[in-house]
């Protein structure tokens, strides 16, 4: 089943470390709790009843490209890029589906968070020529840089515009 064959694939992305604990001062300990909270990088089994797919993986941004290519190829199609504003967080995620035509039934979503005030992910517009549309969208909307992307233009927005209208700071 794809579903097994992917996630294995996958999980190549994720060695298993285990990192010894390290004593920290007040103000690291306060950063790490935060830090707990957030979810860790890796892949998440879905109930597809309940969210409408079956694997969740979050990675690095620098972990992307590699990512998008083991879906490509086993022949997942791109539906969808966007963002998502953790502005609490101080972060903002581009989230990425993905699905496949024939029968064998699987859907993914593939996240990455960066830092809102230096929001770089690099393009998958060289492994999926449709993310071209995808990527410009979201570069409009949340201020995501899509490093290596051929024509990083807005689409709807002047050109000359210099703000982000899906950014949850954005005053109208």
């Amino acid at each position: 089943m794809i579903y097994e064959e992917v996630k294995t694939a996958l999980e190549k992305l994720f060695p298993q470390q285990v990192a010894p604990a390290e004593e920290k001062g007040n103000g690291e300990a306060e950063e790490d709790a935060k830090k707990e909270q957030q979810r860790p990088n890796g892949i998440i089994d879905a109930d597809y009843a309940a969210c409408g797919y079956h694997l969740d993986v979050q990675l690095a941004p620098e972990q992307l490209c590699e990512a998008v290519t083991i879906v490509d190829s086993h022949k997942f199609f791109l539906e969808a890029i966007t963002g998502v504003d953790w502005v609490d967080e101080g972060e903002l995620e581009v989230v990425y589906d993905f699905s496949r035509y024939d029968f064998d039934l699987c859907r993914l979503v593939i996240r990455t968070r960066v830092d809102r005030d230096n929001a770089k992910v690099p393009s998958i517009t060289g492994i999926y020529a449709g993310a071209n549309w995808h990527e410009r969208e979201t570069a409009e909307f949340f201020g995501i840089n899509f490093t290596g992307h051929p024509h990083l233009v807005p689409l709807l927005l002047p050109e000359d515009a210099d703000f982000h209208p899906l950014r949850k700071d954005f005053k109208a």
